[in-house]
């Protein structure tokens, strides 16, 4: 089954927290590469004002693999411990990793834990843009359009700005 993260870092080495996110995503058993986008410096959303200033990375992620939701939840709350990732009252805060579970084949979960495909993934160019990058045709599940045609209704902000072709 085909499942896309979202990973975001704006603490510490932002880009080699995400090369070790992949490299640790891809390290967990029968996960297969599929595809990456480039990586987008982006602004932070929803933060307090002494967080603006410290921009994000994100990049999308697709893997191929046996596993359901709910098991990469477990598996991506303990890379981000590994990734020293702390968690706080403030769901914004700064954190050296974020993952984020996009989709996971045509599954559809809605629990107090885990939301996929992810509640926000449409509303948020930080997301829609690498993820257009690989997956331009998507419908995700519960929704009617391409992620190719979401991204073209968003806002032109320039928001999010190319920061390496590779990682």
């Amino acid at each position: 089954m085909e499942t896309g993260f979202c990973l975001g870092s704006n603490m510490g080495g932002r880009l080699h927290l995400l090369r070790q996110a992949k490299t640790l995503i891809l390290l967990e058993p029968q996960v297969k590469f599929i595809d990456q986008s480039a990586v987008y410096e982006t602004e932070p959303v929803g933060v307090k004002p002494e967080y603006k200033s410290m921009k994000f990375l994100n990049a999308v992620l697709i893997v191929q693999s046996p596993y359901a939701a709910e098991e990469w939840l477990t598996k991506v709350k303990k890379i981000e411990k590994t990734l020293h990732r702390v968690r706080t009252g403030d769901r914004n805060a700064p954190r050296t990793i974020d993952i984020d579970i996009l989709f996971t084949g045509d599954q559809i979960v809605d629990s107090d834990l885990l939301q996929v495909p992810h509640p926000r993934w449409s509303e948020r160019r930080f997301v829609v843009q690498p993820l257009a990058d690989v997956r331009p045709e998507l419908v995700l599940p519960g929704t009617k359009s391409p992620v190719q045609k979401i991204l073209a209704q968003m806002a032109g902000k320039d928001d999010v700005r190319l920061f390496s072709e590779r990682w």
